[in-house]
């Protein structure tokens, strides 16, 4: 038994690793442009990504359906915003705070009409 935690343990650790890394929105071993390979490079970056792909699947939902284009379209413009900083990782950071203060305005404006 004393043998058998260790081999699951190192069993488990290399069924993870073979596992694809991918950020929420994208495949990482996909990842070809610059501002994506940074992504998936960097724990923080990918952890910002997840976090606005997340609240962005909120938002796109619990909008109405008069706002939901807008969204959709002000996600493409960021993406493409996010795309122009390269592999640069401050610029991409500040790209991921702006993107998380538009959607969380967005959430905001939600509950303060909604039935919550």
């Amino acid at each position: 038994m004393r043998r058998l935690i260790p081999a699951l343990v190192l069993a488990a650790t290399c069924m993870a690793a073979a596992l694809p890394a991918a950020a929420a929105s994208f495949d990482c071993n996909r990842a070809r442009a610059p501002d994506e390979k940074a992504i998936c490079a960097n724990r923080a970056l990918n952890d910002q990504d997840v976090r606005v792909d997340q609240l962005y699947d909120i938002t796109r939902h619990l909008v109405p359906m008069g706002g939901r284009g807008a969204i959709m379209d002000d996600q493409r413009a960021w993406l493409q915003a996010r795309k122009s900083c390269g592999a640069n990782r401050a610029c991409l950071a500040r790209s991921y705070d702006q993107r998380l203060g538009e959607l969380n305005t967005v959430m905001e404006r939600v509950y303060s009409h909604g039935p919550f």
